[in-house]
Order: structure tokens, then sequence, then C-alpha cells
């Protein structure tokens, strides 16, 4: 079991941090590597050729480690919309094909299926939860299931859902969507880093992933999978970059129509992304040192102390199959504000978010037993 790694980040002492799905803090040895690169830009002629393609390949080769899948078929992009707009423009299975999402997915999600609705003549199917159901996470996955028919030409859904922390059973889901031939799209920007994801085993077409929360690095960054389905798409744009003779800068004129292989197509323009990626590069390393199942591990043992609580209050808080650790919604008594609460707790140094009616609380390994003492304690006053 991990132990708090606090000592690794530059985060307040006096601050209980348990808002790591706003954004992640950034770790020292990211600071480091920054800097670094930042010194090196007063004196461009110390860098190489190969400088703009060295860290491009160790962050692909750690993060297809973490989730399964080749280092070719990784790409580097801005932002998850990018990501998602690369994937549904390659996906045409025809007009009047159905998409389905679920209940308050993520804006970035919903819009780039709308217009992919738009643009293909279908149909937009929304699927939520029973909230009269006992165990809302199983009836909201069942309900998922169940709507994915042979109609269906593409399911975009989060891995966990960002305002409560439910999981769907993405190997279920994406063996109904290979059954059926719709294409598998996964927001994973709210697990991928804290919680383990395999994109082969659950049959993931398109993995998009920000880098500035769970994989606890920069913003305007991200990963993203592609997979066969995609490997004779077309990009969003022409980089000089995504070429077979990129990395021969005294040949770049003699113009070459073939991309690199795999998901390299997709890389966004200027992917070497100086200053940034070497930041993401440190936080990978760091991820895979304490492994996604251990982090997942780690959380679980002190929300347990919530579960507890909320227990004792007559409060639900699940840890069942469908519940993740590292972020979930915590439940408020009847007639309780939560934005209130939320300016009661930051008075105090603790910092969380709401989301609906209930406070939004996600754990990292930098939290400890008293950043949940100090919550329960002003959630008592």
């Amino acid at each position: 079991m991990l132990i708090c790694q606090k000592h690794l980040f530059s985060l307040d002492p006096e601050v209980s941090y348990l808002n790591n799905a706003y954004r992640g803090p950034i770790l020292k040895s990211s600071e480091e590597a920054a800097l670094k690169d930042l010194y090196q830009m007063r004196n461009p002629f110390t860098q190489k050729s190969e400088d703009f393609f060295t860290t491009v390949s160790r962050v692909k080769e750690i993060f297809s480690a973490m989730v399964g899948s080749d280092a070719q078929d990784i790409a580097l992009i801005p932002s998850t919309s990018y990501g998602f707009a690369a994937a549904l423009s390659n996906w045409k299975p025809g007009p009047g094909k159905k998409a389905i999402t679920v209940q308050d997915e993520f804006p970035s999600g919903y819009f780039s299926l709308k217009r992919w609705v738009e643009e293909n003549k279908g149909e937009l199917q929304i699927i939520g939860p029973d909230f009269e159901a006992k165990n809302r996470g199983k009836s909201w996955n069942e309900r998922l299931l169940e709507s994915i028919d042979t109609s269906t030409g593409v399911v975009l859904i989060s891995s966990v859902h960002w305002m409560n922390g439910v999981k769907f059973d993405l190997e279920a889901i994406g063996q109904r969507c290979a059954e059926v031939g719709a294409c598998f799209i996964v927001d994973g920007t709210q697990s991928v880093g804290a919680m383990p994801i395999d994109v082969k085993a659950a049959k993931i077409d398109a993995l998009i992933v920000a880098s500035y929360k769970w994989l606890l690095g920069p913003y305007s960054l991200g990963l993203s999978f592609f997979g066969e389905k995609f490997h004779d798409g077309k990009p969003l744009e022409e980089s000089w970059m995504n070429r077979t003779n990129s990395h021969i800068f005294s040949e770049l004129t003699n113009y070459q129509e073939e991309f690199l292989p795999g998901a390299n197509r997709f890389n966004v323009g200027e992917t070497s992304y100086f200053i940034l990626l070497p930041m993401l590069a440190k936080a990978l390393e760091q991820l895979m040192a304490w492994t996604p199942g251990g982090i997942q591990d780690y959380a679980a043992s002190l929300k347990s102390e919530l579960v507890n609580f909320q227990r004792e209050r007559g409060l639900g808080l699940e840890m069942g199959a469908y519940a993740s650790n590292h972020l979930f919604g915590l439940p408020l008594p009847e007639g309780s504000d939560p934005k209130e609460i939320k300016a009661k707790l930051e008075a105090e140094k603790v910092y969380v978010s709401v989301r609906g009616q209930s406070l939004r609380v996600s754990i990292n390994v930098y939290n400890e037993a008293r950043d949940l003492e100090r919550l329960m304690g002003i959630l008592l006053t």
C-alpha cells in the first residue's frame, strides 16, 4: 500500500486539497523539468534536431504502457475537443445512425457528438440512471447496455462520470459496441492515471485524455489512443512532423505524402511541446511507479473514513463495483446549500467542488487522513 506522497508536491502544507478532479497539482520533478527546458531556450543553438522528437517518443511509450496499447497508436493533442473532432470526423457509418452518450456528460463530449449527429442526420440518445434504483450506478450501466443496438453508430462516454464518480463498465460496453459495429469513444480525463484501463480489453476505438487532471500534467496538452478504425483517417491539420521524413530537417521539402504509422497522423502541430511535454513525461514516470491500481487502493483507504461518516449521518456513499474511489459525489443533508458549505470549507483551507446538490470530493496520493478529518469536522459544524 502506498503512503502519502505529499512530499513530492509543492502544495501549501496548510491546505487540504480534495479537488484533483478540478485540476491536479504538478510534481516538483515536473517543475524542475520545465525550468530546465526554459533555461535551454536562452541559447537555442544548444537544441538539436532530435530534441524535437525524443520526449514525444518517451511520453508515447509510457502512456501506451499505461493504457495497454502500442506506442504508435498514441497521438498528442491540445485538448479533448480536438481529440473528439479527430475521431468523429473520421467515423461515417452512413446517415441515420444513432449516437449515444450519458446524462450530464461533459460539454466537450456532448457538443462534439451533437455536431456528429447533425452532420450525419442521426439521432442523439442520452441515457440516465434509474433514480429510484437501489444501486444507481448498476442501473445506469444496464440502461446504457440495453440502448446499444444495430441502429447505433457511435457511443461516446466518460470512463468515470465527472460529476459523481460513477464508473462505466468499459469492457461490457466495448464488447456490445463491437457486436453491433458501433464506434466506442471514451473520455478518460477523470480516470486515466488514477485507475487501471486497457483499451484492447475494453475494445475502445478512441481514448481521449486531458493531461491536467489525473495525469498531473500541464494545461493545453492531452494524449489520445486511436485504434485501427482510424489508422487510414484524415487528420484535422497537415503537420510536417507527422510525415515519414520529418526527422531529416535537410530534406523537408522533399515532400512526403506518407504519414508515420498508426495514430501519428493525428498529432497536433508543433508536437514537441517544449516546457510542457517534459513536465508530462516526469508525471507519467511517477504515475507508473505508483501504478494506477496503487493509487486507486490508496484512495479507497481514505474514502472508507467518509463512508463510515456518511453512514452515521444517515447519508449514502457507495464503495461498490460502480463507484470510483478517487472521485465521488458526497451527498449532503436535505435542505443544505452546497455553495455555502463550499465557502465554509474554503475559509478553513479545505478545497472541494460543487456539482449539482452534492460536494464532489477527489482524492489523490498527496492526501492523508488529516484532510478527510478536517472535511468531516467542518461538515459537522
